[in-house]
C-alpha cells in the first residue's frame, strides 16, 4: 500500500472558529493523509484541546508564535517552523491565519506546494489604526508575490484576495454536522422565553456595542452572550445574560434553547458559529459584512442588517412564521457548508498540487 502523503498545517490562531475549523478539517482528512499541525496556544484555546483531535493527527506546539508583531519572537518562530518542516518533510504546507501566512510564506521557497488561508484579513480589521491597516495590507501584498496559492474561506474574502494575487481559490467553511447533531441530541430542550443569542469573544470585532443597542431597543426580549471578553462592560442592558466562557456542549445547550442568532460583527471570515446556527434552524440576523453576507441572503434564509433599526425589525419579524427561512438556511448547510464537502475540495487542491510537483520532477 502506498505511503500516505504528509500535510503540514501551520496555525497561529488556534482559538474560536479557526480552532473548530482546524479540528474538523484535520479529523476528516486524516483518513486520507498523514496530518501534522504546528500550532500556538491562545487564551481561547480549550484546555483539553488535544482531546478534540483524532489520535492519528500529529500535534506540534510552536513556542514562539504570538498574535502581535514582535520582531524577536517572529524571527524565532520563523526558524522554529523551518525546523519543524525539515523534520516532517511534508508534501503540502498549508498556512492558516495572517501571522502563520506571513512567516510561512517567507520561510518556505515554494519547492513544496504551499497554501494560505487568511480566516479574515488583518487589513480589514476596523479596530486597527489606518496606518497599521496599511502596514498589514503591505505585508499581505509582499507575501502574495511568493509561490503560494491563497484559499479563502468565503467568496467575499476571495474577492479581496484577487486584488492581491491571481494565485487564488476559495473553499467555503463547513461544519461537522454529525458531531454537532450528536451534541444537539444529548442536549435537554427546556421551555424558554423568546431568546436572542450570540457566541464568541466579547471584543471589538464582534461589536458588543451594537448588540447592547439592539437589546436596549427590545427590553422585553431575553438576550444571551455565550462567551466572555475584554469589552464585557459594553453589555449594560438589563435583559442581557453573559454566560462567561463555556465548553462546546454548554455553548450548544444555550443555543439550542434560544430562537434567534444575532451576529452584528464589524468584520468576519466565514463564521463557524453562523453556520452552526443555520444548521440548528435558528433565525440568523447578521451585519452586512464579508463572510456574513456571503452566506445569508436578506429575507431568503435570514436577515442582513446595517443599523440598530434594521436589527430590531428583523428580530420582530423572527417572532412570527419563519419556517421557510430557517429550512432554506438548513438546506444550504447540507448542500454547501459542511466538513465533508470542504475536505473533499481541499483534498482535490492538494492532489492537484502534489501531482504537478511530480510532473515537474
Amino acid at each position: 500500500m502506498a505511503e500516505k502523503k504528509k500535510i503540514l498545517y501551520i496555525v497561529e490562531a488556534m482559538g474560536g472558529g479557526v480552532f473548530t475549523y482546524i479540528v474538523d478539517l484535520a479529523n476528516e482528512l486524516v483518513n486520507k493523509y498523514d496530518m501534522y499541525i504546528a500550532y500556538a496556544v491562545r487564551k481561547q484555546t480549550p484546555k483539553n484541546y488535544k482531546d478534540y483531535f483524532n489520535k492519528r493527527v500529529h500535534l506540534i506546539e510552536v513556542k514562539n508564535f504570538g498574535r502581535a508583531i514582535n520582531p524577536t519572537k517572529d524571527i524565532a518562530a520563523f526558524f522554529e517552523v523551518k525546523k519543524i518542516a525539515a523534520e516532517v518533510r511534508p508534501d503540502v504546507i498549508h498556512l492558516h491565519s495572517s501571522k502563520a501566512g506571513a512567516i510561512g510564506r517567507i520561510a518556505f521557497d515554494g519547492k513544496v506546494p504551499m497554501f494560505y488561508t487568511p480566516h479574515g484579513y488583518s487589513f480589514l480589521m476596523e479596530n486597527c489604526k489606518p496606518m497599521k491597516r496599511r502596514m498589514f495590507k503591505l505585508i499581505e501584498s509582499v507575501c502574495a508575490k511568493r509561490n503560494c496559492t491563497t484559499i479563502s474561506c468565503s467568496m467575499g474574502e476571495h474577492q479581496e484576495t484577487l486584488k492581491l494575487t491571481k494565485h487564488a481559490a476559495y473553499v467555503n467553511n463547513g461544519i461537522n454536522m454529525a458531531e454537532l447533531q450528536e451534541i444537539i441530541d444529548r442536549t435537554k430542550k427546556v421551555q424558554h422565553p423568546f431568546t436572542v443569542y450570540t457566541l464568541g469573544r466579547i471584543c471589538y470585532q464582534k461589536n458588543p456595542t451594537q448588540f447592547n443597542a439592539v437589546a436596549e431597543a427590545l427590553p422585553n426580549i431575553k438576550f444571551v452572550w455565550i462567551g466572555d471578553g475584554e469589552l464585557r462592560k459594553e453589555l449594560k442592558s438589563k435583559n442581557i445574560e453573559i454566560t462567561g466562557w463555556a465548553d462546546r456542549a454548554t455553548a450548544i445547550r444555550y443555543a439550542v434553547n434560544a430562537d434567534v442568532f444575532l451576529l452584528p460583527s464589524r468584520w468576519e471570515g466565514l463564521p463557524i458559529s453562523l453556520l452552526e446556527s443555520m444548521y440548528m434552524k435558528k433565525v440568523c440576523v447578521v451585519s452586512d459584512v464579508i463572510g456574513n453576507r456571503d452566506v445569508i441572503y436578506n429575507n431568503e434564509n435570514g436577515f442582513v442588517c446595517s443599523d440598530t433599526e434594521e436589527f430590531v425589525k428583523a428580530i420582530k419579524k423572527a417572532q412570527s412564521n419563519t419556517e421557510s427561512l430557517v429550512n432554506r438556511a438548513y438546506q444550504n448547510i447540507l448542500d454547501e457548508y459542511n466538513t465533508k464537502i470542504m475536505a473533499e475540495q481541499y483534498s482535490q487542491k492538494y492532489e492537484k498540487a502534489i501531482n504537478s510537483m511530480i510532473d515537474v520532477a
